[in-house]
């Protein structure tokens, strides 16, 4: 089986690859030819470097998100500089922090507003299983309820070394998907 190679990130750093071999198997069986091929390394590269997040932070996790803007951490260097105030503009929407249940309606709906292909990070324990609030009646329970995440981020909140890990995951996966055609992984399969 070819396994994914970026040329950015060696492959023995991540331990858990088994998700994206998945998918880039999937990915090779249909066999795409050089042309096509190489035109879709190129626009993958080009998205997976521009990512545009939407930020939605509703508690802790979003002043360590602005943390990453600032100078010591820069996170210009990766691409993620452009944080969008509008989900028709942005790529990627970062759920920053706890999300009650009154907020959820509001933020599957700034989903659904978003272009495609769209990517969801839920970052610090809150948004990824709910955190200190877990079993509370008001509180869900981690958004991949409502939407599919495709990075968490966890920690209460997490470091900024944390959110570039995550980040830098979220790229990886966008750097194998295929744009002309094929499989999508967000689309459901007949199996």
């Amino acid at each position: 089986m070819k396994k994914p190679k970026i040329k950015s990130i060696p492959y023995e750093e991540f331990t858990d690859n088994e998700s994206l071999e998945k998918m880039t198997k999937e990915l090779n069986e249909g066999g795409v030819n050089v042309f096509v091929g190489a035109m879709d390394d190129l626009i993958n590269w080009g998205r997976s470097n521009s990512l545009w997040p939407l930020t939605f932070a509703t508690s802790c996790c979003g002043i360590e998100f602005m943390s990453l803007g600032a100078a010591r951490y820069d996170m210009a260097r990766f691409g993620f500089e452009v944080a969008r105030a509008s989900p028709r503009q942005a790529d990627m929407i970062m759920v920053c922090g706890t999300i009650t249940n009154k907020m959820a309606p509001v933020l599957k709906r700034l989903y659904d507003q978003m272009a495609d292909p769209k990517y969801v990070v839920a970052v610090g324990g809150c948004a990824v299983s709910g955190g200190p609030f877990k079993k509370s009646y008001h509180v869900l329970n981690g958004v991949d309820k409502i939407m599919p995440v495709d990075v968490f981020i966890p920690g209460c909140p997490p470091r900024p070394e944390a959110f570039y890990y995550g980040l830098m995951q979220l790229q990886r996966k966008v750097k194998i998907e295929k744009f002309f055609g094929g499989v999508n992984k967000k689309e459901k399969r007949d199996e």
